[in-house]
C-alpha cells in the first residue's frame, strides 16, 4: 500500500519524502504538474544520489500527474482509482506561498485542498484512511506581538491576518477537521524554515536574501532582544514523516519551530559578525517604520536586480521579522527527545554559501 503526497517536489515536501525513504518500504505517490523523471531529479537530488534515484523511480517514487486547482486534482480517471485502491494515509504538503496574491492562495491552498479532502473521503469510503497529515503554518496564528503562541492557541478567529496565505492555510485546517472528522487528521506547523543543520548547501533562498539584505547594513531596525523562530528543513522534515508513521500521536496538532529556545536578533547578529570578521551593527528599532517604506521603495526602483528582490522578499516577510512572536515546540521536542539545532550554529556557513553561488543552488541534470 502507498502514500499520496502533494507537494513532495517543494522545498519542505522533498525533505519530507527523502526522510519517508528512509523510514518505510511503502511506495510514494507524487502529485507534480510534470511526472517527467527530470522535475523529480531536481526536486531530490539535494537527498539523493543519481544511482539511487533510477532505482527509486518507478518501485519506490511514483509520480502522477495532476494539478490542484483541477477537478480531480488533475488526475486520470485510471490513475485516481488506482490512487484510491493502494492508498492508506496522506501527506497535504503542497502550498501557494504568494503572500501578496489572494487569487493565487485560494486557488491552491482552499481549492487544491477541497480537491483532497475529495480524494481522502473516497479512500476512507473504499478501505478506510490511515492518516491524513496536513503541513501548515504558524502564519494561521494572525496578527500577533511580543507572544509564546501554544498549538491550541493559535487559532483566533477574532484576529486579523497578516496576508492570504495565512488565512486560507487557516482555512485549510477548519475544513480539513469538518470534513474529515472519522479520519485521524495531523495538522503540522512549521514555522520560518530556513537552510539545513547539517550543510550550508540550500535550495531555497527567499529568506536568505532577506537576511544578506540586513546583513550589509551598519543600522538595524529591530530590537536586538526580540526572538525570530526559526527552524532548520532537516528537523521539519524529519519530524513530517515521523509524525506521519507514528502509531499513535498524542497531539494533533504540532507546532515545528524553535519555540522558547528561539534566537534573539542579537544572538543572529553575533554568529554573523564573528564567523565573517565584521563589526556588529547597531540596533534602532525607532527606524522600523522608515525602514520598511525604504525598502518597499528599493524594491520598485530597482525591480528585476538582486538588490531590489532582496528589499522586495525583506518587504514581505517584514511583520513576521518584527512581531517578536514564537512558538511553543514541547509537545514536538517531547516526540523527538531532543530540540532543532539554533540558527546562529549554522546561519554563517549557509549565508556565505548563498553570497558565493549568487542565491542559486547547482542543479545538475539527470545522469543516463
Amino acid at each position: 500500500m502507498a502514500i499520496f503526497i502533494t507537494g513532495g517536489t517543494g522545498y519542505i515536501g522533498s525533505y519530507a519524502v527523502a526522510n519517508l525513504l528512509e523510514r518505510t518500504e511503502e511506495p510514494l505517490f507524487l502529485l507534480t504538474r510534470n511526472a517527467g523523471p527530470e522535475k523529480l531529479w531536481r526536486s531530490l537530488q539535494f537527498h539523493v544520489d543519481p544511482e539511487r534515484f533510477h532505482g527509486l523511480v518507478g518501485t519506490r517514487l511514483i509520480p502522477l500527474e495532476g494539478d490542484l486547482t483541477k477537478p480531480a486534482l488533475g488526475l486520470s480517471p485510471e490513475k485516481t482509482e488506482r490512487v484510491v485502491a493502494e492508498t492508506t494515509s496522506i501527506i497535504h504538503c503542497a502550498a501557494s506561498l504568494n503572500r501578496k496574491s489572494e487569487k493565487a492562495c485560494l486557488n491552491v491552498n482552499l481549492r487544491g485542498t477541497l480537491g483532497v479532502i475529495d480524494l481522502a473521503r473516497a479512500i476512507q469510503e473504499r478501505n478506510g484512511l490511515r492518516r491524513l497529515s496536513y503541513v501548515s503554518t504558524v502564519a494561521v496564528a494572525g496578527q500577533r506581538r511580543n507572544e509564546i503562541v501554544e498549538e491550541d492557541a493559535a487559532i483566533d478567529w477574532t484576529r486579523s491576518d497578516y496576508d492570504p496565505y495565512g488565512r486560507t492555510k487557516k482555512f485549510c485546517e477548519h475544513m480539513l477537521r469538518t470534513l474529515l472528522s472519522d479520519v485521524s487528521v495531523i495538522v503540522l506547523r512549521p514555522s520560518v524554515v530556513l537552510g539545513d543543520s547539517r550543510r550550508p548547501e540550500t535550495t531555497q533562498f527567499d529568506m536568505v536574501r532577506a537576511f544578506a539584505f540586513l546583513a550589509r547594513r551598519s543600522v538595524l531596525p529591530l530590537r536586538g532582544r526580540d526572538r525570530l523562530d526559526i527552524v532548520p528543513a532537516n528537523y521539519v522534515g524529519d519530524a513530517i514523516a515521523t509524525l506521519h508513521e507514528h502509531g499513535a500521536p498524542e497531539f494533533d496538532t504540532y507546532h515545528l519551530s524553535a519555540g522558547r529556545q528561539a534566537p534573539t536578533y542579537k544572538d543572529i547578529v553575533q554568529a554573523l559578525s564573528t564567523a565573517r570578521g565584521t563589526g556588529t551593527p547597531w540596533f534602532w528599532p525607532w527606524l522600523e517604520k522608515p525602514y520598511a517604506g525604504i525598502a518597499r521603495r528599493i524594491g520598485s526602483w530597482f525591480y528585476g536586480t538582486a538588490t531590489g528582490t532582496a528589499a522586495s522578499r525583506l518587504t514581505v516577510f517584514w511583520p513576521y521579522l518584527t512581531y517578536n512572536t514564537v512558538f511553543d515546540n514541547s509537545r514536538i521536542v517531547k516526540t523527538f527527545g531532543h530540540a532543532p539545532a539554533a540558527f546562529p550554529s549554522y546561519c554563517a556557513p549557509m549565508l556565505d554559501w548563498s553570497l558565493r553561488n549568487d542565491f542559486r543552488y547547482p542543479y545538475q541534470d539527470l545522469p543516463a
